[in-house]
């Protein structure tokens, strides 16, 4: 009957989309270890945003007469209560109310007092939930205020207080100082729960004078991360794509055979679809299942099975592309209501066929919540809930020693997902507001290592806008809105605003694909630093949103140019090796802040290193282990470095996250940076010969390493 355990993925949440109750009692007096509760008010937060939400109000006999000081103060006297439930049936249900949500309120730590003697006066398990003291909240943005009550906190916040002194009007009041505090939070770089559980600690004095009243400390997690958190989760969908799984090549029936004849081929080749041709050029391919089959024999007797297969066809036929992990076309196929797909190629053909048979050994749960859940996402407080699973399924991954490099890709597919379903939702929004669709083709693209697919939890916004050249002349303030919602969704959902300015919602990002064009020629041709590093990030773009082609033939064009300015290619090259290593002297690690820059000295040189190469010589892979394979066969390169080089992105990719999923519990905010204290030796050892290797991009690009 006690607080139900939260889930340990709840750390890195958004405070603007965690679940949470904000909860207020009614007491017979102040003395926490001898008053009893009268009443149970509380609110839960099914959204962030302004509205009605679903509430709790109960009142409690408490056994004793209730002193009249008391009801003063709340207005409620013994015949209120009289036949109300005890203590044990109300907390039950309460509890069962809310759920495994965090729980908030204002002073909380004496409605958590009180409520802990009463389980331990009835003989009650006793389960302390996570929570969150709006009051502390308030004095980390707003420290100089004149008191520290409930009414200051929310004149200055502009929240109205109505029915004080009763426990649901408290309840709501806490709500929405909570919710009006959060952004301010943020602006202080106080985002996830463990965050701001970090930063309530540091008010020592407010907390000591709190436990000194019996109050309860809400302090920090109180639920654990143990094996079952980790365990759930099957990872062999998040580790391996369609390809892996997929009938090649597909099985296709013209559209004039009959039922009969395809069915036979059905059951010699033993598969419960086959695929159709387009009925014409500019139609798309269709699919007839054994299901379609039965239903027209059902329909129509043994005369449907001398009919032309063509017309029992559905189209058209949904399909996946062929490198998208497993987990994906789980999703789709749950999302959808269907049993096959078909599997495209780098050209965008069919190259083969996925039933639900070929995927019956996988657990679809826990592959399914994650994807499919962030493109069902109906609001900002949605998205940015269902975001933070991420976490948790990298968390789940990392236990089971999966490839830190597969965990990467996962993430970075994910934050396509994300960025896509945030320019969907912005431009729903914009229409709700009157402004209209979009007023011509636009592209939105995701740059950097979030279109490479090596992105880890510490993540910043790195996208583009590219729109048809012939927009009206106001086409840009359209667009301009859409980045900067965009922009706003994904920084609330976790993804935070990127500190160069790389977004669609600058205009040095969202432009026309003809300006476009001019400004990628400007930056190979003027090779400048600035030009380099833009360049950099542009050629790992992918497009999420709008008309592909558009982001695809320009990225194409860009490569072409890259391909052949062979002086553009030296200063990238110079740009890659020019790096600090983080090894001193004696082999010690060089720290700032007693932290191991990872990126700067060890995966930049590495990515940086497998681009130049990339363009050399011409391939299209975007990941940095095929860029860098290219280059075993260069008659100048030992392939021994290359696989060096390789070995040693993974590890130091592996460091990274691990480090990050450490600093998610502990509210620490991520970075590339490792603390060498929080590993063990071997790891040490790891990190060091990965750091070490780094010096080899030399021997690739042909220039000198001026790493220190």
């Amino acid at each position: 009957m006690s607080f139900r355990a939260t889930s340990g993925g709840l750390s890195g949440m958004p405070l603007s989309s965690m679940p949470a109750v904000a909860i207020d009692t009614e007491t017979t007096g102040l003395d926490v270890e001898t008053v009893r509760i009268v009443e149970i008010g509380a609110v839960r937060l099914d959204s962030f945003a302004p509205g009605p939400q679903p509430e709790f109000s109960e009142l409690i006999d408490p056994g004793i007469p209730i002193p009249e000081a008391s009801t003063e103060i709340h207005g409620i006297v013994d015949s209120d209560v009289e036949g109300a439930p005890p203590f044990p049936e109300r907390v039950a249900q309460f509890t069962a109310w809310a759920g495994t949500a965090v729980v908030i309120g204002y002073s909380i730590g004496f409605d958590l007092a009180v409520l802990r003697a009463e389980h331990e006066r009835h003989g009650l398990r006793w389960q302390p939930p996570r929570a969150l003291d709006v009051g502390h909240l308030v004095d980390l943005v707003a420290p100089a205020l004149p008191e520290r009550s409930l009414e200051t906190a929310a004149s200055w916040l502009g929240v109205e207080i109505s029915d004080r002194h009763r426990a649901l009007g408290d309840a709501r009041a806490a709500a929405e100082v909570y919710r009006a505090v959060v952004p301010k939070l943020r602006e202080k770089s106080i985002v996830t729960l463990a965050q701001a559980e970090r930063a309530v600690r540091a008010l020592s004095a407010r907390i000591t004078e709190e436990a000194r009243a019996g109050w309860h400390d809400p302090g920090g997690p109180s639920d654990s991360t143990d094996i079952a958190e980790y365990v759930r989760i099957d990872s062999y969908p998040y580790r391996h794509r369609v390809a892996a799984l997929m009938k090649s090549p597909p099985l296709t029936a013209g559209n004039d055979r009959t039922v009969k004849s395809v069915l036979a081929t059905m059951m010699e080749g033993k598969v419960s679809s086959l695929f159709l041709p387009p009925e014409a050029d500019s139609e798309p391919h269709g699919i007839v299942t054994e299901r379609d089959i039965l239903r027209a024999i059902d329909r129509d007797g043994p005369s449907a099975l001398e009919a032309p297969v063509g017309g029992l066809g559905r189209r058209p036929l949904i399909s996946i592309h062929k490198d998208e992990f497993v987990y994906r076309a789980i999703a789709e196929m749950s999302g959808r209501g269907i049993r096959h797909l078909g599997v495209l190629g780098e050209d965008g053909a069919l190259c083969g066929a996925l039933s639900a048979r070929d995927l019956l050994r996988q657990r679809a749960g826990d592959s399914v919540s994650l994807s499919q859940s962030i493109e069902a996402a109906g609001s900002r407080f949605e998205l940015g809930r269902v975001w933070s699973q991420l976490t948790a399924v990298a968390r789940a991954l990392v236990f089971e020693e999966v490839d830190a490099r597969n965990i990467a890709s996962l993430i970075s597919r994910e934050l396509r997902a994300l960025t896509k379903r945030a320019g969907e939702l912005a431009s729903a929004e914009m229409a709700d507001d009157g402004l209209g669709d979009a007023p011509a083709p636009y592209a939105l693209l995701v740059l950097g290592s979030g279109g490479r697919g090596e992105s880890l939890l510490a993540m910043d916004q790195d996208n583009a806008l590219i729109y048809a050249d012939d927009a009206p002349d106001d086409a840009d303030a359209w667009f301009a809105e859409l980045g900067r919602r965009t922009a706003d969704i994904l920084n609330e959902a976790g993804v935070i605003y990127c500190p160069g300015g790389i977004m669609a919602a600058n205009a040095a990002w969202r432009k026309p694909l003809g300006v476009w064009r001019d400004t990628v020629r400007s930056w190979i041709e003027r090779s400048r630093a600035e030009d380099i590093l833009n360049c950099d990030i542009f050629f790992d773009a992918q497009a999420v949103l709008g008309t592909a082609d558009m982001a695809d033939s320009l990225r194409t064009e860009a490569l072409g140019l890259a391909r052949q300015a062979r002086t553009f290619q030296q200063f990238l090259a110079i740009n890659a090796g020019n790096f600090d290593t983080p090894i001193g002297m004696f082999g010690r690690f060089r720290t700032e802040a007693g932290r191991v820059d990872l990126k700067i000295g060890g995966i930049m040189p590495v990515f940086s290193t497998a681009r130049v190469i990339a363009l050399m010589q011409g391939i299209e892979a975007r990941t940095t282990p095929k860029r860098l394979a290219a280059a075993r066969g260069l008659e100048t390169v030992p392939e021994k470095d290359v696989d060096d080089l390789i070995e040693a992105h993974r590890i130091l990719l592996g460091l990274i996250l691990g480090q990050q999923l450490r600093d998610i519990d502990a509210g620490v905010a991520l970075s590339n940076k490792v603390d060498p204290s929080d590993l063990t030796g071997f790891e040490k050892q790891e990190m060091k010969w990965a750091l070490e290797r780094v010096s080899l991009v030399s021997n690739l690009l042909g220039v000198p390493a001026l790493g220190r």
